[in-house]
This record gives structure tokens, sequence and C-alpha cells, in this order.
């Protein structure tokens, strides 16, 4: 039996009838999540499935989903994690990428390209005929576990390896340095897509008895009644989540309980963050990370939010530094690429050698993300590599200008791309969404807070901004909608 199995029968033997999830009126204890991912791996070995074979997973936030995921764990099948908010394309060339024996699937869901395609009726069927005896594997803690994806805000994406280790290095770091004490008190509210950031709250919450209570989709309204009615105590938000969330208008009457919200997948500005502590008190803590080091890179912890955009100190388990072009370490101050070292860090890329290499080189995985370190030892990020602008010869930063941006009143998204420009090389524009936004007066707030060669010459006002399926804005695809004209003012 594989570890995380392990830890899956030890929570039932130790909560036993205790609610371990619950979406609406379903209730299931851990006890019974126990023994429906061991029906679970039973039916899918059934279906003459191998260890190490690849299987997609294309379910809604839910408790099925949860069992999915742990059931294809114990029977030592490599999960796919897919988002319902990509594309047929993007879904069928993800499967194809990594070789997909098999894809879980609901009843409306497209033609994915893969023989065995297991809608829930027939997946019922196999489920009903499955026993709930534990499955036997031995998995090697080295070994493919599961595969994730890189966001693809620069190109296709690249199939991520992770290997139980790393999983268990993920969830040591959530315990030591993100939720420490989180208990069998708590109850954990899934708002965000479990097959994204969210997922990852589930073992932490599993192993110390939390109930993990889990919404199809996030909305900000029925967040805020979901939370008062079952008094969760956690939550994981995005901040985009976390802008619609002081939208909206029941929450300054709701009764809440939150006592901890994890933030992170992309930066918060610092105008939305005073505006969330305000709003519920200084209970935020942020993790920074990325596919290839799954939320563990840095975190910034509730008493450290005096330090305005910081992503915070390393996690304990994680080695974290700043390297120049040559890949030499910089001293703290200075900005350059941010590198990292650790248990949780991907073992490969899927079938992309030189991929691989290139992020590994001198021993450190490059995250691409342009940041600096402080004398304290605390992180700031600056933007992605690729993203930075060059504007009349000097380095203009986009998430710089944006949280500038999303200061002025009715701005709710940001971002900042470089148009071309023949005197300045990339002239800098925004493009905000938002109600009620006076794009004269923007521009001028803009000007009154950045150095000249900063401020946006122009902006556009959209109804939204396109997003990845993790909720971050997609500076690349906003850009080709700008200079093909698709977009029109809100």
């Amino acid at each position: 039996m594989s570890q995380i199995a392990d830890l899956i029968t030890r929570a039932a033997r130790q909560f036993g009838s205790k609610p371990c999830l619950i979406e609406g009126e379903r209730v299931v204890s851990f006890a019974d999540f126990d023994a429906a991912t061991n029906r679970f791996a039973n039916a899918l070995r059934a279906l003459g499935l191998a260890d190490g074979e690849r299987v997609g997973v294309l379910l809604p936030n839910g408790i099925d989903c949860l069992i999915a995921y742990y059931g294809l764990a114990k029977a030592g099948l490599v999960r796919v994690s897919l988002n319902s908010r990509d594309t047929p394309s993007d879904l069928r060339f993800k499967l194809a990428e990594v070789g997909a024996s098999a894809v879980l699937v609901s009843e409306d869901a497209p033609d994915l390209g893969v023989e065995t395609t297991l809608p829930p009726a027939r997946l019922q069927a196999l489920l009903d005929a499955a026993s709930d005896d534990p499955v036997i594997v031995e998995r090697n803690l080295d070994e493919p576990y599961r595969l994730g994806f890189t966001g693809g805000t620069t190109g296709k994406p690249k199939a991520v390896t992770l290997t139980e280790r790393g999983e268990l290095a993920e969830l040591s770091a959530f315990l030591t340095d993100l939720v420490p004490d989180i208990s069998d008190a708590d109850s954990f509210l899934h708002a965000a897509p479990i097959a994204h950031a969210s997922g990852a709250f589930f073992l932490p919450a599993l192993t110390r008895g939390a109930t993990s209570l889990v919404m199809e989709k996030f909305d900000a309204a029925d967040f805020v009644t979901l939370a008062a009615s079952t008094s969760a105590t956690m939550t994981f938000l995005v901040p985009t989540m976390l802008a619609l969330l002081l939208e909206e208008p029941g929450l300054d009457d709701a009764e809440l309980a939150l006592r901890r919200i994890a933030y992170g997948a992309s930066p918060i500005a610092p105008a939305l963050y005073a505006r969330a502590e305000q709003c519920f008190g200084p209970i935020f803590v942020q993790t920074y990370g990325q596919a290839e080091s799954p939320m563990v890179i840095t975190c910034l912890k509730p008493d450290e939010h005096d330090r305005v955009g910081s992503c915070g100190r390393p996690f304990t388990i994680a080695q974290v530094a700043v390297m120049d072009d040559d890949d030499t370490l910089l001293p703290a101050g200075a900005a350059g690429e941010i590198v990292v070292k650790g248990p949780q860090l991907m073992a490969r890329y899927w079938n992309r050698p030189d991929a691989t290499a290139e992020a590994f080189r001198g021993g450190w995985l490059h995250t691409g993300d342009i940041g600096r370190m402080d004398e304290d030892g605390f992180f700031y990020l600056l933007d992605r590599k690729g993203d930075m602008l060059i504007s009349g010869g000097y380095n203009v930063y986009p998430r710089e200008v944006e949280d500038v941006l999303l200061a002025f009143p009715g701005v709710v998204e940001a971002a900042v791309i470089g148009l071309p420009d023949e005197k300045w090389g990339d002239r800098v524009h925004a493009v905000v969404s938002g109600q009620n936004i006076d794009t004269a007066a923007l521009l001028a707030h803009a000007r009154s807070a950045l150095a000249g060669y900063k401020a946006p010459k122009s902006v556009n006002v959209w109804t939204a901004l396109p997003k990845s399926p993790a909720n971050k804005i997609l500076r690349r695809e906003v850009k080709r909608r700008v200079l093909e004209g698709q977009e029109v003012a809100a």
C-alpha cells in the first residue's frame, strides 16, 4: 500500500463516522471515503489498467472528484488532473501528450480522443460491482504519482511529473508552515478548483480530521452563504476571487467563523490586501509556488503581512535564491530569477528531457519569475521573466503598474502589456475590468504614482480579462486580442 493510501486508511480508523466531505446535502464520513476510494481502485484495476498508466480526470469540483483522485492513488495509477475551463482541443492535447489510457468525464463532456472514456453511468456500474477491500499496490516513492501542467502562459503547457515523495513533502510543508494549527475542529471550504491549488489542502485536512466543504464553482454570494451556514474556519482563494468577494453586498452582514484565509496562484495588489485585511482581520497566509514546485516555494504568515508586496520566506523544506542570467547567485537586494531546491519539486517534464535539463541547470529549478530577496530573507516577486517590458531603454515590470491600477476605485482586474512603438520600443498599455471607470482619471492616477516611462499611455476597459484554468490573467492573450482589436469597451 502506498503511503498516501495508508494516510486515508489511518484517518478512517481515527475519525471514523466524522464527516470528511460535505457537498450540498451529501455527507461522506472518513470511513466512507476510505471504502469509496478502495472500490474506485478495484473498479479501475478490473478494467485491466496496470501500474503507472495515466488516467485523466475531468470532473467538476465535488466529492466524486476527490474519490477519483485518491482512488487512482490506491490503484497505482497516475492521475492527470484536467480542468473543465480548458477548451476541448486543449484537453485532447494534454491527454495525448501524456498517453492517457483512460479518462473520467461528466455526462456533457466532449469527445477527448481516448478509447476508454468513463462517463458517470458506466463508472457507476463498475463501482457497484467492485469490492471495497484494499488494493495491494507497491509504488516506488520516486515513480510518477500524478501529472500536472504548466500554466501555458507562454505557449503549449508542459506536463509536470510529480512523485509520491514530492506529494508527501508538500503535505509536510503545509502542516509545518502554512496551516500548522489545522485540526478536527476545523472545516475547510474548497471554493477554488480542486484540480489546482485548493485540492492541495485536502490531504492536510484529512490527516488532521478536518471536514472539507466543496463548492462546485465559486460564486461570491454562495460562498458567503455557505461559509456562514457551515461556520467554515478555513479557505483558499485566488486574489481575483477575493476581489469579487469584497464586492459582495451580503458580506458586511454575514456572521463568518473564518480564522484562516490562504491565498496564492497570482500576486495580490497591496490595495486589495489592505481592503481584505480591514474586512476579515489579520488572518491571511500567502503561498507562492508553481506547477513544478506545487504550492511550495515561499509563504508569508499572518504576522508578516506588514511587508507589503512580499511573498514571504522559504518553506522549511525549500531552499530559495536569486540568480542572474549567467546562473550566478545574487546578493540581497539584487533582482534576478528566483530558483529553488527541495524534495517537493517535480521529477521532470514528461517526455521533455531538453526542457527538464534547462529548468534544472546547475541543480536549481529555474522558476522563470523575476524577484529579489531582502536582508531578512523575505522574497519579492517583480514579474515573469518573459513579461518584462523595455520602454525607452528602461525595464518596466507589469505587476508594479498593475498594482497601481488596482488601487483605483472600480478597477477589479488589470493587465499591462507592451505594444510595438517605433520611438519607445514597448509602449505601456493597460487593460482593466471593473465598474464605472473614468479612463482619463485612471491614467492620471497612474502618472501621479509612477515614473513617466512606467505609466500607461493608453487603456482599454473590458468586461473581463482572459484567465487560465488556475485564474491567472493571461497577458499574452490580452496582447493578442488588443493587437487584433477583438475586445470592445465595457
